[in-house]
């Protein structure tokens, strides 16, 4: 029931974001921006308790708790992006997400006797989440410019278009979340070689081995945006192809260990 109240709230707000960008509604757009901003705050408060009731106070990490922590950051970072008026678009669209990803994790998760986690691999586990949710949120942005560049080229004109930002917009916030998703998942990886003792007992050479290769496809997109201007087509498809790499190491990896080889991370 609790993450179903999380769910309308995110959605109510997503909707209001979206309706706020319309052309009919530009008398009403203030208005709809701030019932929007009101339901997601208050659902992001919400989705916080859940989270740290499943995930911080749990003696381990479920992969659901994971998810929920990602949908968190995305509703956090969707309220601040919505700040800029024409970002408000893109901002309904993280909300449906968060909304799907509350949806993973509850109070349950937490009766999970597992051995407790230091400091050490909570940080570690901590940091690299963050660092998945600024990389899922510049998957999402990706995405937008991806539609966005087709509608161009189709050049397709309808009131949907006040939905989107700027192409260039959207290109500069890919590139800023790639700075920023860069910099946290190359403190994931050091703080993984630095606090597990032993990634072969603890079957982690996979989820480590992909996450480097993630890190050096963002590397190369980075230094590509910077010496070369990569943009367009090239820049999200590299940009989709390291995300897709960093996704396999964290839940394709651990899908196979502990469902089909019966292993644990821990």
């Amino acid at each position: 029931m609790f993450q179903i109240t999380i769910l309308f709230l995110y959605f109510g707000a997503a909707i209001a974001f979206a309706m706020s960008r319309l052309p009919g509604n530009a008398g009403r757009a203030r208005l709809l921006a701030g019932g929007a901003f009101a339901l997601g705050i208050i659902a992001v408060v919400l989705h916080a308790q859940l989270t740290y009731t499943a995930l911080i106070a749990g003696n381990s990490v479920a992969a659901t708790a994971a998810v929920s922590l990602i949908g968190l950051q995305l509703g956090v970072i969707a309220l601040l992006g919505a700040l800029v008026q024409n970002l408000r678009g893109f901002s309904a669209g993280l909300l449906l997400l968060a909304a799907l990803m509350a949806l993973a994790a509850g109070p349950d998760d937490i009766a999970d006797a597992g051995t407790a986690l230091s400091w050490q691999m909570r940080t570690h586990i901590l940091t690299s989440l963050f660092a998945y949710g600024l990389l899922t949120v510049g998957a999402i942005v990706a995405v937008f410019a991806l539609v966005q560049l087709r509608r161009l080229k189709s050049a397709k004109l309808s009131a949907a278009n006040q939905l989107f930002a700027p192409l260039e917009t959207t290109e500069s916030l890919l590139f800023a979340i790639s700075i920023a998703g860069f910099t946290v998942l190359a403190l994931s990886v050091i703080s993984g070689f630095t606090f597990v003792e032993d990634l072969f007992a603890q079957h982690l050479v996979h989820k480590t081995t992909l996450s480097l290769l993630a890190l050096v496809v963002f590397g190369v997109l980075l230094i590509g945006r910077h010496f070369a201007g990569w943009r367009g087509r090239r820049a999200l498809y590299l940009y989709l192809a390291g995300f897709g790499i960093l996704c396999l190491a964290y839940f394709g990896s651990r899908y196979i260990l502990e469902q089909v080889l019966g292993y644990s991370w821990s």
